[in-house]
């Protein structure tokens, strides 16, 4: 019930839609129920009367004529209306749903992703709110429907006679408790049916995305079976679900089948017994048809209710996931300069410790370093140090643990989200390019920019050649996390896009480790274009890479354990000569490099 409530919140803009389409609805389903009274009256009234052949029919065409122009020119558009508006409203709804769900996953943090599939989010997304559609249509429509039809099927017995009336409504008790006892258990078995197909639904995303790894290592066979293990556990709980699902169906069928044998014995009791019209016998079998397809219409209306109902708890209990990062209520904007629009950039982690879990080890601890405004700041050290997590903090991908970090002065948790990250500016080792156009991708960096800009962001970033070489220039669609270009190529993309964005402060995470030399060459001459003028933060394994920063930090095990220009760090012969040394591949000392970086 507490999801339902929920979900009324979507429903209510569109009530007054809704009680229009029950409305048209209820001209629909009630024009049906005078054709057993129009063949009532033609068997007890109009056959047997004392009129003339030619009078009986005449009287039998006028309302064939009327009952004609009803069942057409009246319920034709009747019928198509109440479908389109029964459609347009669970459409705007879903509409609405969907966009709030985007939203909502927008802003959760990555440790909401990191141990959950994409897959999964997805389904609750596309499949767990398709399936709520049913409640509108079912729910809100249709059952208040069924339930007018039959109580106008109830009133129009009841005034044709009561006792007749009373019998057919006999197993109505029955009805109620098949329902109760067996859409219990519904519910939860059809949670279990929707939680298993999200599982295949990830597991086969992940596999998708993963194509090249399986046929590389010729996994074919291997992951034919993963997946059927997959599959077959769907498919088990989806026979679950079906089996309870035919044992209600069975039960409620039989239920109200046993009506109309009650109904037939006891009117043809009476037809015999002349206490009761051969019309009304007739026409009463006739309003049973009306009284009891909307009661098993009910029966599937509760199983459709039961798995929509499910989906709504499973889409309920994502948007109820927790941000990890939030603004605190009074959060500000970063002070910029008014004639470049940009931040100073002065960066200073003080005191700064962090741990990805509340009882994990901390990776980073008590990190002191304050970046100059302009200056370009070099991250070396062995993997695993701590250089990302250091720098996925400084744009709240995560939240210090201990300490603060603060951009021009400013404590970066008394800014908005959106304002800190629109100064920060990333260029990663594996860049995310969408399935969309050059000029697109391109124009995420500003989405509000010209044309003019965005080729001169392309020019800047060496991009703007090999992009008029596509087949349809800024307009070539660039597939599925551009799939269709060289690494290179997409290096310079997403710094053509940090152009466009032009922010304050640069960071750089291996941007060029994993290109080969021509491209790393074409690569280092654009960001060290885009880095002029802007506080840098280079994450680098290749080391010749940043020998012209200004500072280098050696991080190890989370600390801090050396600072210096290239120059002050070979002299210190501490862990960057040792690192230095491995890659220059220097072995002359007593100990190897790497065994004289552990000891540092």
């Amino acid at each position: 019930m507490k999801s339902i409530k929920r979900y009324l919140a979507f429903v209510k803009p569109y009530s007054g839609k809704i009680l229009l389409t029950i409305f048209i609805g209820i001209l629909k389903f009630g024009i049906p129920l005078l054709m057993p009274l129009i063949l009532k009256y033609v068997i007890d009234d109009l056959l047997p009367s004392n009129l003339s052949t030619d009078e009986k029919l005449r009287q039998l065409f006028w309302l064939m004529a009327a009952a004609l122009f009803v069942f057409t020119v009246v319920r034709a558009p009747v019928e198509y209306l109440r479908q389109y508006y029964a459609q347009w409203v669970s459409s705007r709804i879903l509409y609405d749903i969907r966009n709030q769900l985007f939203s909502h996953i927008q802003r959760l943090s990555l440790s909401y992703y990191n141990n959950h599939k994409v897959g999964e989010v997805i389904s609750r997304v596309i499949n767990d709110v398709e399936q709520t559609r049913s409640f509108i249509e079912t729910g809100l429509m249709n059952i208040w429907l069924d339930l007018i039809t039959i109580s106008l099927t109830v009133v129009i017995m009841l005034s044709m006679d009561v006792p007749l009336t009373l019998v057919a409504l006999i197993v109505f008790p029955l009805y109620a408790f098949a329902v109760k006892f067996f859409y219990k258990r519904l519910r939860q078995l059809t949670r279990d049916r929707s939680a298993a197909l999200a599982q295949v639904q990830s597991h086969l995303h992940e596999r998708v995305s993963g194509i090249s790894i399986i046929r590389s290592f010729a996994l074919e066979k291997h992951e034919e079976k993963q997946f059927d293990k997959q599959n077959k556990h769907y498919l088990n709980k989806a026979l679950a679900q079906t089996s309870w699902n035919a044992y209600t169906f069975s039960a409620v069928n039989t239920v109200t089948d046993i009506t109309p044998l009650l109904v037939i014995g006891y009117a043809g009791y009476h037809v015999i017994g002349g206490d009761l019209s051969v019309g009304t016998l007739i026409a009463f079998y006739a309003y049973l048809e009306r009284l009891y397809t909307p009661l098993r219409r009910l029966v599937n209306s509760s199983t459709t209710l039961t798995q929509a109902t499910a989906s709504m708890d499973r889409m309920f209990e994502f948007i109820d996931e927790e941000y990890d990062i939030q603004d605190r209520p009074n959060a500000g904007l970063l002070p910029v300069d008014p004639d470049t629009g940009r931040i100073r950039g002065e960066i200073r982690f003080e005191g700064v410790s962090f741990r990805y879990r509340d009882e994990g080890e901390m990776v980073l601890k008590d990190i002191n370093l304050t970046i100059r405004p302009g200056q370009t700041v070099a991250l070396v050290g062995m993997s695993g140090g701590g250089k990302s997590s250091l720098i996925s903090l400084l744009p709240r991908f995560w939240d210090v643990t201990e300490g603060r970090i603060l951009i021009d002065g400013v404590d970066i948790r008394d800014v908005q989200q959106q304002n800190l990250r629109s100064h920060i500016g990333m260029v990663l080792q594996d860049n995310i390019l969408f399935s969309d156009s050059a000029r697109a991708n391109i124009l995420m960096g500003r989405p509000d920019a010209s044309e003019e800009d965005v080729i001169a962001a392309a020019k800047a970033a060496n991009a703007h050649d090999f992009i008029m070489d596509l087949p349809d220039g800024y307009d070539t669609e660039l597939g599925e996390r551009g799939v269709k270009l060289s690494g290179g190529q997409k290096q310079r993309i997403a710094i053509a896009r940090v152009f466009l964005k032009n922010p304050g402060i640069l960071i750089l995470d291996e941007a060029t480790s994993a290109l080969d030399l021509e491209s790393e060459h074409m690569i280092q001459e654009s960001l060290s274009h885009l880095a002029k003028g802007r506080t840098t933060i280079i994450v680098a394994h290749r080391l010749s890479t940043i020998t012209h920063a200004d500072a280098i930090v050696v991080l190890k095990e989370g600390q801090i354990v050396e600072m210096g220009t290239h120059e002050e760090l070979l002299e210190m012969q501490g862990a960057y000569y040792s690192l230095w040394s491995v890659q220059d591949f220097n072995t002359t000392a007593q100990e190897t490099p790497l065994e004289e970086y552990e000891r540092c």
